[in-house]
């Protein structure tokens, strides 16, 4: 399939759509000055009508279906878009030209820091420890179990050889693993296109021998029953990519035979299905941006009926674990920022709740780790991570003590249930990913791993600052800082502001290795923690999304605007970055303060938001009207419109800006950043640099395996220092 599409780009002609009297000339004066004349797509009038207001999209075109992408033989309208995507990919490369000693020089200095033959700390789970390793020069990994503890085991059993599977493919991934209850059989799921559907394969882990059972379709991985034999999996709808059916499957049975448990016929919701930590319950879970609902079924019955936790209801989320006879539920019932209750696991509807955790204003419950003797609590308080000890016999409770201003701590893999030691991961701006574990009874902290630096680093060699910038109405927006020590605050340094502000997904400030290619050439880097994340509990998250949705790119340049105005940067040297919900952020904010930024990379951009919004057969489209709103309400269709990067476009000079995308993206379609560029081709009044990098075997994350991506990232920087002056 893409074998072909690879040779339809060496034979056509690659700016057979170009205008060149429309093109424009790009100028830098740190780049290439002896540019060809920039991409000008073809223009073909499409009228979109909808509440009686018509938007025209001269770039409608560029959409095209999955059947023409993946056809043998592309049709003029595919050949069209391949054309066009090729033309800009060798502009950019002839814009970046005279970088691309730099970005081999980055390449190789953020691949030299990473610890080729390296390997992840085992953990326990049913009498194996089980763990990922690296071999040098490998871009894939070995996913591994033994029966020894420690970082060096003397023998051991390789369930999937990642190297050896991703021969011959240009892209990999591997979706999910898991071991039967028995410990003799494995599941895995392949993807090998990047559009995030995968089949499962089974294994006889004793002899290597794949078996005959083949899932396809999936979401990359099983829930085993205690049978053994049983195995339930989630199934996508191919052309929305929803995971909306669960489905048993019987080893030794053709798919075919499988039976389907459950079907979300609400196409705002996802599904999916797992096992409790107690290995007694089944699960599958329901949800959507407002709302969750669960069903139980005895692990030991897989052939019973399952029921139902909690039935749906709007604005009601909860999660569910067990232990003993209860089960216990993080829960907005009455609670914004989340409360913990219990309840029997046989009355399990929302009257027969007791509370055990209540609302707090100002802290965020996120999670719960349950063992036998102790359960931990994921808190989040003025917004960093907390971990609360609490023991089930007396109460008792207690805080693990964090020492930086910014940091994150998190529950790693804890799959034992009777044990009093916690695994927990610590990192922040300056310290590597710390790998512990913790004692509960004795507070004993044993430091297992942190992230090996290749070639050395000194943490006291750089510093983090919690900063706060105040928005427009009042809001203090937590920023996150790091520079190298002898940085200096006048303003004449180049600084990169990184920001998310969706889904309330909580950025959090932790170690970049990749991230010392430029702070050690003077940069600084910020992480702004705009409204639209969690950071600071359920209203932070609720006051950037919908309605209130313009309240994330204002406090991004609040944030901005003050670290220049604080001297930590000036405009001239100020730089933006951000992806996929973040690309939106990026599009907006250029449109609406391009005076403030020196460049900007977008990747891979959600810009084009109403036409995605109104088009339910596009990937996750129905399952996010909650997040950014349903534009056939009217209400909402005018407040998109509003901030719409696409849409908003004019005549006006723009920052310097390089945008990615992947050909296969299954989340924010190739076509939108590149109608994004053809249009701002066409209205920019500048002759700063406009670059577009389409990576024609990748999909949203990019390229598989831990090196090939690293060249992505080389463009990237080698844009943002070229532009500082910095040029080695």
């Amino acid at each position: 399939m893409k074998n072909s599409i690879r040779l339809l780009w060496a034979t056509c002609v690659t700016f057979a759509i170009i205008n060149p009297a429309k093109a424009q000339t790009s100028q830098s004066t740190l780049m290439n000055t002896n540019l060809p004349p920039a991409p000008s797509a073809k223009k073909e009038e499409h009228k979109l009508e909808k509440h009686g207001d018509i938007r025209i999209d001269n770039y409608y075109w560029m959409k095209l279906t999955d059947d023409q992408k993946n056809a043998k033989t592309p049709d003029a309208q595919t050949k069209a878009v391949l054309d066009y995507l090729n033309a800009e990919n060798a502009y950019t490369k002839s814009a970046m030209a005279a970088t691309e000693e730099l970005q081999k020089k980055l390449f190789e200095e953020m691949k030299g820091r990473i610890k080729q033959d390296d390997q992840s700390v085992p953990f326990k789970d049913k009498g194996f420890w089980y763990y990922t390793r690296f071999e040098k020069g490998k871009d894939y990994a070995y996913y591994c179990r033994n029966i020894e503890t420690g970082m060096n085991p003397t023998s051991e059993e390789i369930l999937v050889n990642g190297p050896e599977l991703a021969t011959g493919h240009d892209y990999w991934a591997l979706g999910g693993y898991s071991v039967s209850d028995d410990n003799k059989l494995l599941a895995f799921g392949i993807d090998t296109v990047s559009r995030r559907i995968y089949t499962v394969y089974f294994k006889d882990i004793a002899s290597g021998a794949i078996l005959q059972d083949k899932l396809e379709g999936t979401s990359g991985g099983v829930t085993w029953a205690n049978d053994n034999k049983t195995v339930f999996y989630t199934k996508k709808d191919p052309v929305t990519l929803r995971d909306n059916t669960v489905w048993k499957h019987k080893l030794g049975t053709p798919q075919s035979a499988d039976v389907m448990v459950f079907d979300e016929k609400d196409d705002t919701f996802s599904t999916g299905v797992f096992k409790t930590k107690s290995d007694k319950y089944l699960m599958i879970g329901s949800w959507q941006t407002l709302s969750t609902e669960y069903r139980v079924l005895d692990a030991n019955n897989p052939d019973g009926e399952w029921r139902v936790i909690q039935p749906r209801e709007r604005n009601h989320e909860y999660n569910v674990e067990h232990y003993g006879d209860k089960f216990y539920i993080i829960t907005n019932l009455d609670a914004k920022n989340f409360r913990l209750m219990e309840c029997p696991v046989d009355k399990t509807t929302k009257e027969n709740w007791k509370e055990v955790i209540p609302h707090r204003s100002d802290v965020l419950l996120e999670n719960i780790d349950i063992f036998k003797n102790y359960y931990v609590v994921s808190e989040r308080k003025n917004g960093l991570t907390q971990l609360r000890i609490i023991k089930w016999a007396d109460k008792s409770e207690y805080y693990l003590p964090f020492q930086d201003q910014a940091y994150l701590a998190y529950t790693s893999v804890n799959r034992e249930f009777d044990t009093d030691v916690l695994r927990y991961g610590y990192t922040s701006l300056t310290t590597p990913n710390s790998i512990y574990d913790y004692n509960m009874a004795t507070k004993e902290r044993i430091l297992l791993k942190q992230q090996e630096v290749v070639g050395g680093y000194n943490p006291d060699d750089y510093v983090s600052e919690r900063l706060y910038a105040t928005a427009k109405d009042g809001t203090k927006i937590p920023i996150s800082l790091v520079y190298k020590k002898g940085w200096k605050k006048d303003g004449k340094a180049p600084l990169l502001l990184y920001a998310y502000g969706s889904y309330g997904n909580s950025m959090d400030p932790g170690f970049s290795s990749n991230r010392l290619s430029l702070l050690d050439r003077g940069f600084a880097y910020a992480l702004a923690h705009i409204r639209g994340g969690q950071e600071l509990g359920r209203d932070w998250y609720e006051n950037g999304k919908l309605l209130k949705k313009k309240n994330t790119f204002t406090d991004f340049i609040d944030c901005g605007d003050f670290l220049v105005a604080q001297k930590y940067t000036s405009k001239e040297k100020l730089f933006a970055m951000g992806g996929s919900a973040g690309g939106l952020l990026m599009g907006a904010v250029t449109n609406m303060r391009p005076d403030l930024w020196k460049g900007v990379v977008a990747a891979v951009p959600f810009v084009d938001v109403v036409t995605t919004m109104l088009d339910e057969s596009i990937p996750l489209t129905t399952g996010e009207f909650d997040e950014w709103g349903n534009p056939n309400d009217k209400v909402y269709y005018d407040y998109m419109k509003s901030y719409s990067p696409y849409d908003n476009v004019e005549k006006k000079n723009y920052p310097n800006m390089i945008v990615t995308t992947g050909y296969w993206d299954s989340q924010v379609q190739y076509w939108e950043p590149a109608k994004w560029v053809a249009k701002l081709r066409e209205l920019k009044t500048d002759k700063n640099l406009l670059l577009l990098h389409t990576n024609m075997e990748a999909g949203h994350g990019g390229k598989s395996g831990r090196f090939e991506a690293l060249k992505e990232i080389a463009l990237e920087y080698a844009f943002m220092l070229n532009l500082a002056g910095i040029t080695n």
